[in-house]
């Protein structure tokens, strides 16, 4: 019996490559190739009894991307399994497709043995991400984790909240009726704190904590 996979990826070279990988073997037969998540999408709402077994997407493309494909195959039938193959390395783009049920995400600069195994892997009911994805994702809640146990006073948040407006030293000790050497101090001192490199990472932190609008 072969498994009915459907490939979507907006790179002919690439999806001609992958084509030429999996007609390689015996155990798939390709249902449908497609340049973006909208024809797949259209596809599932025509062929609604359709045998699918796999479905294998990148991320950016056209009209919809994979993140919005998977969420859309997950909602309408949880049985099909999907990969994303993909050079994006986002932590946030990772978290978004772990939550919405991926089976899969390998970088598109695996090795061709690598893509077999993590589709025999998610094919035989299990998930499979490559090392380098686990990697990103265990860095990523990690790194939030340690932000959220991270207390702030709230002269601390005034201040990171005026950074991340883009307020000048000078700008945040005149609001705040402080001079700006503290100003300077507290802008060192939540650096340090935060365990982030400079401003961008203050204002990073600053939206992440939602202590301003983006």
């Amino acid at each position: 019996m072969k498994y009915n996979l459907i490939i979507a990826d907006d790179h002919k070279m690439f999806l001609d490559g992958l084509l030429s990988i999996l007609n390689s073997e015996n155990d798939y037969n390709i249902l449908l190739t497609a340049k973006n998540g909208k024809h797949i999408a259209k596809y599932l709402e025509i062929n609604p009894d359709e045998k699918i077994d796999l479905i294998i997407t990148d991320i950016t493309m056209p009209e919809m991307d994979g993140i919005a494909l998977n969420k859309i195959v997950k909602e309408r039938n949880s049985k099909i399994k999907t990969l994303v193959v993909s050079m994006h390395n986002n932590p946030e783009m990772i978290d978004n497709l772990i939550e919405h049920d991926v089976d899969g995400y390998v970088p598109k600069n695996a090795e061709k043995e690598e893509l077999l195994k993590a589709i025999q892997t998610i094919l035989g009911g299990e998930k499979y991400f490559s090392r380098e994805i686990k990697d990103i994702y265990m860095e990523n809640k990690f790194s939030k984790k340690k932000n959220e146990e991270v207390k702030l006073t709230q002269r601390e948040i005034d201040v990171i909240t005026l950074i991340a407006q883009e307020f000048t030293t000078q700008e945040i000790a005149d609001k705040l009726f402080l001079s700006k050497h503290t100003i300077e101090s507290y802008r060192k001192n939540l650096i340090a704190k935060l365990n982030v490199r400079n401003l961008a990472g203050l204002t990073k932190y600053a939206i992440k904590m939602n202590y301003i609008e983006h």
